[in-house]
């Protein structure tokens, strides 16, 4: 079936170069001058348009869209293909790069997600008597940097630019030949098939002021029953007329400034998920005095704070991989707070945040095992953040914490409680500024009782039998929910024992260790198990459900978004039980090697296979999973082999999906030699690949690391000191790093005895 799709995808694709070629081919003005991008220090080796394309599925799913670290604003082109033909799992961003023709620019999206939201109010230029339409542009004439987007389109003979700020879009149109330029503000816009309702749109003759609002209907906010948002729009030259479409479903306002030849008209529009009025203060707040100008300096200046947190000596292409990804982990999670200190809640009523930023789309279940990690080491107070903001969500929810919240509710996306894993490891790290009290109630009910909005299903039936049945109507991923939720009640273990909770964390401790109860001693797999203890007969290791379960479903259908080979090694809170499972610690190392080097033989493939994929992040962190077992060798030797491998400067540089900036963080951690355990305050050492990095914690502290002798053939770490101490074991903890001081690295062409 997905050979069908590719097929029919790169027969379009064709079909699409060859209709833009056309088209660009005989209109004016297709010489045009791009304008030089004004990049900071850091911020010129980010290209944001590495992962924004690539085969169905296996997408990076990102977008080159303007904004600020971690802004609700994400200003960028929505792409289609010619005639308006729709493909899923594309350009879930908004953007695909392989699509020819531009519906216009909205406001935000999701970041490197399968889920297709947001992509409201989007603003189109027109010129003359045309219809708003689909518009052909060409990479030659598209650039981007750390909060700029520019692309000119030649059939309406504009040059299109975007900036922003946190609430904040700015777009600048320069027409060359109009004698009416117009812009078109689509207020009930949505992302590829989803569309927005309830829209509405007023303009005030005396002020300029435009405003608006609609109700987001997207994939996952249409699970909480939509995300009500509005707008405040200001132009910089007066409008000369206007039309109103009023229709609640297809509402909008066509803007008409007159002649405009070789002039350009801004317009900054400011967004809020509260009301109108926040909008508006959230506008002229956010751009007191300034236009695209002066807003694109203050994002520029944004990008390089953030950028220069983690300053690397390299070779320059690794410093574009580098720098591309620590600016992809740094796009969510949302700031979902207007100036004034209002969010909308779980509950849908106004609240305001006290002391924090409220923040969301969270793909927790992704980001948990690298994303949040590295905001404890560098970004801390965005983890506070987030920290805080899921309590209340649970508080102002259905008592329940989200395991990917999204706008203003539960999507129920994924499996398990991955927020434990998050606010657990944070405690241990000595991150405690949230009411870890609360957390851990919240943690425990969702532990014991079946909820209806984000809690564990067949919670019962795990809690009967010690696993989720693979015989109970209408189950599905038992394999892969034991071992989620074995891993959430060592959270919660992990987190009422520093809590001084005993008897807590003895239960839950217990709890944790359901996750041998999926492992066969036949097989040394985890399967699927009957109510009546026996494993099933349908076991294959082979079958993915991303893939060869299309045509034969049954036989993998007990796990998610994988293969039994995929979920065989997700145990992270007792790794040396799980060694202990298969027998010997020499016979773990031969299977884990033999599904590394059964990893597919590009990068991106359609089909990524049933071995090691560094996009299927339940199996994200196998290479360091050598080092347990005594061969920290085979963890260097995987880890530059990935980095090197898995890795590029091209459309489809990442192996998946980025899901809120976790493949980015990956190559983050792995390039500058440690990785975080999810769910502790351990990293596991690794093979840094780059010369040097100074990294400036979030207390203030510097940590300098060294990586002598590093280059393509020297993957092999000699030693590695810490303040001149020598590290041994496979760890080195959060606290040691966060001291500061110098770890040194010494390299070698072959393994240390």
């Amino acid at each position: 079936m997905w050979k069908i799709i590719r097929v029919f995808v790169a027969v379009l694709l064709s079909f699409e170069t060859m209709f833009t070629g056309i088209i660009n081919g005989v209109s004016f003005n297709n010489d045009i001058e791009m304008p030089e991008v004004v990049a900071g220090e850091y911020g010129k080796y980010v290209d944001p348009f590495i992962g924004t394309g690539g085969t169905p599925w296996t997408c990076g799913m990102l977008s080159p869209a303007a904004t600020v670290p971690f802004g609700a604003v994400r200003l960028g082109p929505d792409t289609s293909f010619v005639g308006g033909i729709y493909i899923t799992k594309l350009n879930t961003s908004g953007y695909y790069y392989e699509q020819g023709h531009i519906k216009g620019f909205s406001h935000s999206r999701l970041s490197g997600t399968g889920a297709e939201d947001y992509s409201h109010f989007r603003v189109t230029p027109v010129s003359g008597n045309g219809k708003v339409a689909v518009m052909p542009y060409s990479h030659d004439k598209e650039t981007a940097s750390p909060g700029y987007y520019a692309v000119y389109l030649p059939t309406v003979g504009c040059l299109a630019e975007m900036t922003a700020d946190t609430r904040t879009g700015v777009h600048r149109y320069s027409f060359f030949d109009s004698d009416d330029a117009r812009l078109y503000i689509d207020v009930t816009s949505g992302s590829a098939q989803e569309d927005s309702y309830d829209g509405y749109v007023e303009f005030d003759e005396k002020t300029g002021i435009i405003t608006g609002g609609c109700v987001i209907d997207g994939q996952f906010s249409g699970r909480s029953d939509g995300l009500p948002a509005y707008f405040a729009a200001v132009t910089s030259k007066p409008v000369v007329s206007y039309e109103v479409k009023s229709d609640a479903t297809d509402c909008g306002i066509d803007l008409n400034f007159g002649n405009l030849k070789n002039e350009s008209v801004e317009i900054k529009v400011g967004i809020s998920y509260v009301s109108v009025e926040n909008a508006l203060l959230n506008l002229n707040t956010e751009t007191d005095g300034k236009w695209f100008d002066g807003v694109y300096k203050n994002a520029v200046e944004e990008w390089e704070a953030r950028l220069s947190s983690i300053k690397i000596d390299s070779d320059g292409e690794t410093k574009t991989e580098f720098y591309t990804a620590l600016y992809h982990s740094m796009l969510m999670p949302t700031d979902f707070t207007d100036v004034n200190g209002e969010y909308l809640g779980f509950d849908k009523e106004t609240h305001v945040a006290d002391g924090f930023t409220y923040r969301t789309d969270m793909s927790l279940w992704d980001t948990v095992r690298t994303t949040n990690p590295l905001y404890t080491l560098i970004a801390e107070e965005i983890q506070v953040d987030c920290l805080k903001s899921l309590v209340n969500m649970a508080e102002q929810g259905a008592g329940v914490i989200p395991r990917w919240p999204m706008g203003a509710g539960y999507t129920g996306s994924m499996i398990g409680d991955a927020a434990n894993i998050m606010i657990a490891e944070s405690y241990l790290k000595g991150i405690t500024d949230f009411d870890a009290e609360a957390a851990l109630e919240f943690m425990k009910y969702t532990s014991e009782n079946a909820v209806n909005k984000d809690g564990r299903d067949y919670i019962n039936e795990y809690n009967k039998y010690g696993y989720v049945p693979q015989d109970i109507e209408g189950v599905n991923k038992s394999v892969s929910r034991t071992l989620e939720y074995a891993w959430a009640d060592a959270a919660i273990a992990s987190l009422a024992k520093a809590l001084g909770k005993d008897d807590d964390a003895e239960k839950y401790g217990a709890k944790s260790m359901y996750y041998k109860n999926v492992f066969n001693p036949e097989t040394k797999y985890f399967q699927a198990r009957n109510t009546d203890g026996s494993f099933v007969w349908n076991f294959s290791p082979y079958i993915t459900t991303f893939y060869d379960a299309v045509m034969i479903k049954k036989f993998a259908d007990c796990y998610c978004e994988g293969s039994a080979r995929q979920w065989r090694w997700n145990v992270f809170h007792d790794i040396d039980g799980m060694i202990e499972l298969f027998g010997s610690e020499e016979y773990f190392v031969s299977e884990l090697e033999d599904f590394m080097e059964d990893a597919s033989l590009t990068r991106a493939a359609i089909d990524p296979g049933d071995g090691w994929w560094v996009g299927n992040q339940h199996d994200i962190h196998t290479p360091y999973l050598f080092s347990n077992a005594g061969r920290p060798d085979l963890t260097q030797k995987w880890v530059r082999w990935t980095l090197d491998n898995r890795f590029s400067t091209d459309i489809n540089g990442l192996d998946g999906n980025d899901d809120g900036g976790t493949l980015s963080a990956w190559y983050v951690f792995s390039s500058i030699g440690f990785y975080p355990l999810a769910g502790s305050d351990k990293y596991w050492i690794g093979s840094p690949c780059v010369d040097k990095a100074e990294i400036k914690l979030s207390n203030g502290n510097i940590l300098n690391v060294t990586a002598k002798n590093q280059n393509a053939d020297n993957v092999y770490v000699k030693s590695v000191t810490l303040n001149g101490e020598k590290l041994n074991g496979c760890y080195v903890t959060h606290a040691q790093l966060t001291g500061g001081g110098n770890l040194v690295f010494e390299m070698s062409a072959t393994p240390t005895e």
